[in-house]
């Protein structure tokens, strides 16, 4: 451990004393002052980790010190977060790939044990549990029920890694979702933790908490001060085994909130609008920074909401700075005496400090945003940047409704004939008939009506929300309201609430809503991600078939942060993000074919017509509930022993051992084939000759496209294959729980039903052609068929895809799968930020077109074989494609090769970051 700089200082706090590495120390050489608040924690980082150049360099610190807002970034630095939290969706198959590195290790001659993290890693199980059963007291513990059946083998093999992995613990089922628990209870904002130093003694040392996440949404700890962002699995796991991250230093922008928010606005309309904004400026791989005078006015889970949907708007992180409101919640929320001094007295020491008034930093760009202008919005229907204001909802869903009715040719039946006859009486034509289907069914002892528009899933879900008492109470007060007047859920609506954690099912019983929701269908069925991740369970059966029969674009509406084409439900193609309260008004309204700002949202039990403003409560009356019933008991009660678990949990047998004893005949845990024959030789990286298009896509291709979570239907190859090993289709369960499964899940990859190949235009699902080496013609194949036919032939595969390729979720199966189907390219217009990384990890080549060029502007259609030359050894920026026709033409351009950092090179030369690993951790063990 170097300190170049003499930073080494002592802080006593509590009557103990704390080393740190003093960032005013080294302002009194450099003007770190106009630095943002996140690159002051990146160089705090760096003087802790200076190692004299292994790693961390004094030019590396320099480097930051003398950061120039306005540079395009171009020096890499070496990252290493303090903890790592996971959720069990991404955790599971990081846990099946440690025990496969025991094992792996073990073959390259070094010892079981090195695999093991050493920082503390945290998973919160949130992402199994489904929606069931709904509407009805009982839904929470028969899905809890359901949950531990499907799942209990996945949950054997967390409790093995528990007992066998040191620094690694689990928050069982029917705690939270991993964000909301992360900060309402995992987060420490300072560390203060004991280090070893170089002389082999130890030191208790202060610094900030910073955080890994295999989810995108871990930038939700941002509201409190946390750096952190979301990583694919891949990158987590090398960072629990202690390597570090390697990153370009960033540019930030500053976005200035002034004002406050106004009556009828929430927290959810406020990060809509900064979605929308932050989309448009462009912020993938920047840092995202707020400040101003609004900040005094912002409540921290208003902050949280904004710093979750970091991903959405595409940023790496969307950070606040500690201050007095930080302490505020940390004391709201249970946090002890102690640590919430050891958090102002650190902050303050560094300069981390916010207070209102002061001077900003220096920022690579700025925008603003007066917070009095926000107004009531959603986002859809498939985007989570496109915005739309309450009042145009219902012409936004028209204008998007085209498309997806173009080619339909729905029965008829029970069509309103009557609405449809034109002014004289005449019969409507049989074009009219098609454009505006109904389909009568029958619903709980009711006649209804199913139509465009219909609203089938109201969902209250989602850690962007449900962590946030204004909107979470805002709904129960709607609901109360609505109650008073006999309004209720349309029959046809599957309503649901997944609080997102114990804490807030206590408040709202304790401000007297829950009862109040539950009058409306809204009773809790879980605390899990439930529909946002597309765990939405199945429809009632009459609502399943009436969509069906005249092929109906029934909508959703969810308090989520995701909305892309097939994950809400496959059966619901227009979905809408939108806050709490609007959840439960559109469960009232039934359809999203409605201005609730103009039109009566429902009829009073005495007949009169009921308008949303009647039903709205009032910021003040919010704001009296939050104070009345949130306070530290709630949180210190329900997260005394947040790592026990219920008496199902405790139940669950789990075996011992530093190796994982693999069953061969689990369709869930298996030990993955990334390390088989691996030797100690690191490879090089070559050019790709002869490769065949796998997939010819679109723009904001998503990592729910390339590896969907939900269903796994019975005549797709995953379905086949679990058929074939005995599994019924009722238990099937998701491919989100099947991640520790390597035969599933790149059975998987490319499967969702909602992608569209352009090889067949607009058609959607998971096909590809297939040209054999004989000259036949192609023959069409799901595309996992395909590519095990490739791989048979010794061919290798590319794909082509558009702007934004792999949005989304931070899913290393995405890229994992890739690898498996045996894809050595990925050549796209623009790659999200996670997703690249990932690819890089798993030994993918990320190429992309040079601007303003893409694959229809050449002339590309998929028929093409493909070869990518010029590569060096990962030393060239660019690579020459050339794509030859079956006619001998031939299309040469050149991509830029966005291996970005001499690290990524490495580790691409090695297979991935995980072969590097273990190389690294089987030689140190050797010497």
């Amino acid at each position: 451990m170097s300190d170049s700089f003499s930073t080494r200082r002592q802080l006593s706090v509590n009557g103990r004393d704390y080393t740190y590495f003093s960032l005013p120390a080294l302002g009194e050489r450099f003007d770190i002052a106009r630095l943002p608040y996140s690159m002051k924690i990146l160089l705090e980082n760096l003087l802790r980790h200076e190692d004299g150049g292994a790693t961390v360099g004094k030019e590396h610190i320099e480097a930051v010190a003398h950061w120039e807002a306005k540079k395009e970034p171009d020096t890499e630095i070496a990252f290493m977060p303090a903890r790592v939290v996971l959720q069990d969706f991404t955790g599971v198959p990081c846990v099946v790939d440690l025990a496969a590195m025991r094992d792996a290790v073990g073959k390259l001659g070094g010892n079981a044990k090195q695999i093991n993290p050493l920082i503390p890693s945290e998973l919160v199980i949130d992402h199994s549990v489904q929606v069931d059963v709904f509407g009805r007291p009982d839904a929470l513990d028969l899905n809890g029920k359901i949950e531990f059946d499907r799942n209990k083998e996945r949950y054997s093999f967390l409790r093995w890694g528990q007992k066998s992995f040191e620094n690694f613990k689990v928050v069982p089922p029917n705690t939270g979702i991993v964000h909301q628990v992360n900060l309402e209870n995992l987060a420490r904002v300072v560390m203060g933790r004991e280090v070893q130093t170089h002389d082999g003694a130890s030191e208790l040392q202060a610094f900030p908490d910073t955080v890994f996440g295999t989810d995108s949404h871990t930038t939700m700890i941002n509201g409190i001060g946390v750096l952190g962002w979301g990583v694919g699995g891949i990158e987590a796991e090398a960072a629990m085994l202690g390597q570090p991250s390697s990153m370009l230093i960033p540019q930030v922008v500053g976005f200035k909130l002034t004002g406050k928010l106004p009556e009828g606005s929430t927290a959810t309309d406020l990060v809509l609008t900064v979605t929308q904004m932050l989309r448009k400026h462009g912020v993938v791989g920047k840092f995202v920074e707020f400040y101003g005078d609004g900040l005094q006015h912002l409540p921290l889970a208003d902050r949280a909401t904004i710093a979750n949907m970091a991903p959405e708007y595409g940023a790496t992180c969307g950070i606040f700075p500690i201050d007095a409101e930080s302490l505020n919640y940390l004391r709201l929320s249970g946090r002890s005496d102690e640590q919430i001094a050891l958090v102002e007295a650190y902050a303050k020491a560094q300069g981390l400090w916010h207070e209102p008034g002061q001077p900003h930093a220096e920022y690579s760009a700025t925008l603003a945003l007066d917070l009095g202008d926000v107004k009531p919005s959603l986002a859809g229907p498939k985007r989570p940047q496109d915005r739309v204001l309450l009042e145009n909802v219902h012409s936004n869903f028209q204008e998007n409704l085209g498309p997806l009715v173009a080619n339909r040719k729905p029965k008829g039946v029970g069509c309103a004939i009557e609405e449809l006859k034109g002014e004289g009486g005449d019969q409507p034509q049989a074009s009219e008939l098609a454009a505006k289907p109904v389909s009568k069914i029958r619903i709980q002892d009711q006649d209804a009506e199913l139509s465009d528009g219909s609203v089938v899933i109201a969902a209250i879900t989602s850690c962007t929300n449900t962590s946030n008492p204004a909107v979470m109470l805002g709904a129960g007060l709607l609901a109360r309201n609505a109650a008073k007047l006999g309004l209720k859920s349309k029959p046809w609506v599957k309503t649901s609430l997944g609080p997102g954690s114990l804490v807030v099912t206590d408040y709202l019983k304790k401000a007297g809503v829950l009862d109040d929701l539950e009058k409306l269908g809204f009773y809790v069925v879980g605390y899990g991600c439930t529909t946002c991740i597309g765990n939405s369970g199945p429809l009632p059966d009459e609502v399943s078939k009436g969509i069906a029969e005249n092929e109906l674009v029934v909508a959703s509406v969810l308090s989520g942060n995701r909305n892309f084409e097939g994950r809400v439900h496959p059966e619901v193609k227009a979905n809408y993000l939108a806050s709490p309260p609007l959840v439960v008004a559109y469960a009232i309204a039934g359809t999203v074919n409605i201005d609730l700002t103009q039109e009566p949202i429902g009829k009073s039990s005495d007949g009169k017509d009921v308008f949303l403003r009647d039903i709205w409560p009032s910021n003040k009356e919010i704001g009296d509930t939050i104070a009345a019933t949130v306070g530290p008991e709630l949180f210190a009660q329900n997260y005394a022993d947040v790592f026990k678990g219920d008496t199902r949990w405790n139940q669950i047998a789990s075996p011992d051992g530093e190796s994982f004893q693999w069953d061969e005949a689990s369709t869930y845990i298996k030990n993955p084939p990334y390390f088989d024959g691996m030797t100690m030789d690191v490879g090089s990286i070559d050019d790709v000759h002869d490769a065949r298009v796998m997939g010819l896509f679109g723009d904001s291709i998503t990592t729910d496209h390339i590896s969907p979570a939900g269903n796994i239907k019975k005549d797709s190859p995953a379905g086949r294959f679990l058929v074939s090993r005995g599994v019924q289709p009722a238990d099937f369960n998701s491919y989100g729980s099947r991640r520790g499964n390597d035969d599933v899940m790149v059975r998987g990859t490319f499967a969702n039903i909602r992608i569209k190949n352009l090889m067949f235009g607009g058609e959607e699902g998971g096909n590809t052609l297939y040209y054999g080496k004989d000259g036949a013609e192609p023959e069409k194949l799901a595309i996992f068929d395909a590519a095990m036919k490739y791989k048979a032939d010794g061919v290798p595969l590319v794909v082509f895809a558009g702007k934004e390729y792999g949005t989304g979720s931070s899913r290393d199966w995405a890229a994992k799968g890739t690898n498996l189907l045996g894809v050595k390219a990925v050549i796209a217009e623009s790659f999200e930020r996670i997703h690249r990384s990932n690819l890089v990890g798993m030994g993918v080549l990320p190429l992309q077109f040079k601007d303003g060029e893409n694959a229809q502007s050449l002339g590309l259609d998929g028929s093409e074989v493909v070869s990518v030359t010029g590569l060096d050894d990962g030393k060239a920026k660019t690579a020459t494609v050339t794509a030859k026709k079956a006619d001998g033409s031939e299309k040469t351009f050149e991509a830029k090769v966005l291996l970005l950092t001499p690290k990524e090179v490495e580790y691409f030369r090695h297979g991935g970051i995980l072969h590097y690993v273990l190389r690294q951790l089987a030689a140190k063990k050797a010497a």
